[in-house]
């Protein structure tokens, strides 16, 4: 781009090739752009809340996904215009920070941009309408606050932990069994939680899964499951009290490192070699016997010659087990990763109660559990289902559950679901638009009609007459002064969502809110596009 100046002295921009770009500029720039943030809120839309429905997604491989987790989705999607990114990255930013509530954060910005919209052609501008949008989330956020409640829990009262990771479930199509799935996972979070520290390592917490089976029998298991078998069929399925090494050398005679060829001409001078290389197995294996290992996990394969030694010397093995799970073993067993067999000591064996192979449905479908570990700081879920895609749902749907039940541990602060959290907000954000004597406070009645759409949504996708139940619910709040009035989206015949134990975290739905109002913010700014044309 160059700036020159005519005969007048006016300055005009020359752009390099400009024949070949596009350009968009002031108003409908601005209306181009919230049009692409409205086309993929709409998408997500329909799949917000507990009857909310499901997108297919097929990746130009053929792979297909079925989710409705809004994070997920728009990973998926192939999205080319720079503002549809936007959104994208609005909602792996709601995942990573909170991992739940990524469709909720996209909706809403849309619905915020369709209200910027209109103010736009009544001539307000776009700054004006950017600050006043800020000034409304803080008031927002200060209100959710206020309406917050806290809740204690401790390891043996769980149960409030596990009516919020339901409330995230039910949204999902595992909801059937949400209480046994939303159990598991607070289990599972506060096997690992640091609770003095308030913190939560979710790394520790393996999901695995295994198609075959239904999904109640999901289970959570204290320890690791390895999606592998012993080395050799004929090696003991169950050892107790396991002293386990963890290796990560291969059980193989060292190879030299250039290229190298070995002349056999003579039946003695074969012998010779194949004694040389028994005699370099017998060693590896009898130093692992010596240091008291009962079992062997090794990171690489090891020959037949290998397997044959460990079968008869009665050392049991596995072989092939990835780095990421040797990982995991090493923490759990309290073990050390061996990088060489002189390295092996007793203090390096890592300790576990029980090891045993356990084998599902009529096929060879086999894995390895290590169970009642000496520190059993890391746990794994296994997860059974129909179908892979039903597994892999279920995974997404866990991980909400499971980034749910961690927040609560960071914060216990709690707003009542079902669109009543935003509804409270919305009444609070239009009474105090009055306070606001400029042009802001048309921007902030805005924001309160953009609260609306949440639970307008959320009645939308239950089957129920959006506008009536949202003016009732809405009337009933005010009347009663009850910000826990929401959407009665199971039709239970109660709005008060604390009967209906429907809760979301508080740090998730201030960040939704925030998160939104930014991205907004930043598209409302933009006036002029300049794209390069389509060849």
């Amino acid at each position: 781009m160059a700036l020159a100046f005519d005969e007048y002295g006016r300055p005009f921009i020359i752009i390099k090739e400009q024949e070949q770009k596009n350009r968009l500029r002031g108003l409908d720039a601005q209306k181009a752009n919230i049009s692409a943030g409205k086309a993929v809120a709409r998408i997500l839309r329909t799949s917000l809340g507990p009857k909310g429905m499901d997108k297919m997604l097929q990746s130009p491989d053929g792979d297909v996904t079925i989710t409705n987790d809004g994070a997920t989705i728009l990973e998926q999607m192939d999205v080319d215009n720079q503002i549809a990114k936007l959104m994208v990255e609005l909602s792996r930013s709601q995942d990573y920070e909170i991992g739940d509530g990524t469709t909720g954060v996209v909706v809403m910005a849309g619905a915020l941009l369709e209200q910027a919209e209109r103010l736009l052609e009544r001539g307000i501008h776009p700054i004006r309408i950017a600050e006043g949008y800020e000034m409304a989330s803080r008031i927002a956020v200060e209100h959710l606050e206020h309406i917050s409640q806290k809740f204690e829990f401790s390891l043996t009262s769980i149960e409030s932990l596990v009516q919020v990771c339901m409330t995230t479930l039910s949204s999902k199509i595992v909801n059937r069994c949400k209480r046994s799935l939303a159990e598991i996972a607070v289990k599972a979070v506060l096997a690992i939680a640091d609770l003095e520290r308030k913190d939560v390592n979710l790394d520790l917490i393996k999901v695995e899964g295994k198609v075959g089976g239904k999904l109640e029998d999901t289970e959570l298991i204290n320890g690791i499951i390895v999606d592998k078998d012993m080395s050799h069929p004929q090696m003991p399925k169950r050892i107790e009290n396991a002293k386990i090494a963890i290796l990560t050398c291969p059980f193989e005679p060292p190879k030299p490192k250039t290229k190298h060829k070995v002349d056999i001409d003579t039946v003695e001078k074969f012998q010779t070699l194949r004694l040389q290389e028994q005699k370099y197995f017998d060693d590896m294996v009898q130093k692992c016997k010596d240091v008291g290992a009962t079992l062997v996990i090794c990171q690489w394969g090891f020959d037949d010659e290998a397997n044959h030694l460990l079968m008869h010397r009665n050392l049991p093995a596995v072989r092939w087990v990835g780095g990421v799970e040797l990982e995991l073993i090493a923490i759990a067993t309290g073990g050390r990763i061996v990088p060489r067999f002189q390295e092996l000591t007793p203090e390096k064996l890592g300790k576990a109660g029980l090891v045993r192979e356990k084998s599902f449905g009529t096929t060879k479908e086999r894995m390895l559990y290590i169970e009642q570990c000496a520190n059993s700081r890391a746990v794994t879920i296994f997860i059974r289902g129909g179908n892979k895609m039903m597994i892999e749902e279920t995974k997404r749907s866990l991980h909400d559950a499971l980034c749910v039940a961690r927040n609560l541990i960071r914060n216990n602060s709690i707003v009542y679901g079902g669109g009543s959290a935003e509804i409270s907000s919305s009444i609070a954000v239009e009474t105090a638009a009055d306070r606001f004597p400029g042009v802001e406070q048309y921007a902030i009645r805005s924001f309160a009609d953009a609260l609306d759409a949440i639970p307008m949504a959320l009645a939308e996708n239950s089957g129920l007459p959006p506008i009536d139940t949202l003016t009732a619910v809405k009337s009933q709040q005010i009347k009663e002064n009850n910000p826990y009035c929401g959407i009665d989206c199971n039709d239970v015949g109660t709005n008060d969502m604390r009967e209906q134990n429907v809760f979301e975290t508080l740090i998730g739905k201030q960040q939704q809110i925030l998160l939104a109002t930014q991205v907004v913010k930043m598209i409302l700014k933009i006036d002029d596009v300049i794209t390069p044309n389509e060849f």
